[in-house]
């Protein structure tokens, strides 16, 4: 059956709009239609779409705080559609902290909200510091120095597992 799916996304670096657009060509391949949102662009409702996915990525360990304010307003109407949530974030690169389950910023953000997505994934993002304003790169190499990540000022790695990515589409497809 073909579905009119909403994606809705905030995005940082613009990973996780790369990541939702393969999600679309995905979903769009297997028949449905599909509409890409940002959450600054989004004025629609939620119920207009019968599977509605939300896509944020993590900036200094928390999701956009307008994907929570969204989320807290459209909890009823989300409960009322087939929904999805994916965290995007370089905690991820590590296999042991790749999943819903062991995430820690995808644990803490659902303690953060009072809902529960019916489908959810975890996927890592992109690490490049030459994009980066100063203040940034000095804090995201910081951060990679305590969790024993790359720090060279010239690395540029993606993460993100595509593979991993296309399933999660093809799993949206078939719910």
């Amino acid at each position: 059956m073909n579905s009119k799916i909403g994606i809705l996304y905030s995005t940082v670096d613009g990973q996780t709009l790369k990541i939702c657009t393969v999600i679309k060509e995905v979903l769009v391949e297997k028949g449905n239609t599909v509409e890409l949102f940002s959450i600054e662009d989004f004025k629609g409702k939620v119920t207009n779409f019968d599977k509605f996915i939300i896509g944020a990525s993590i900036r200094y360990g928390k999701h956009n705080h307008k994907i929570i304010e969204f989320i807290n307003q459209n909890k009823a109407a989300l409960d009322k559609t087939e929904n999805a949530f994916f965290s995007v974030n370089l905690v991820a690169r590590k296999p042991e902290k790749a999943s819903p389950e062991t995430n820690p910023y995808f644990i803490k953000f659902l303690q953060t909200i009072d809902w529960i997505p019916n489908t959810s994934a975890v996927f890592a993002g992109k690490l490049d510091y030459q994009k980066y304003p100063f203040t940034d790169r000095l804090m995201i190499q910081l951060i990679m120095w305590m969790t024993k990540g790359p720090t060279n000022s010239k690395t540029k790695i993606e993460y993100t597992d595509w593979d991993k990515v296309r399933e999660f589409g093809v799993l949206m497809n078939n719910m």
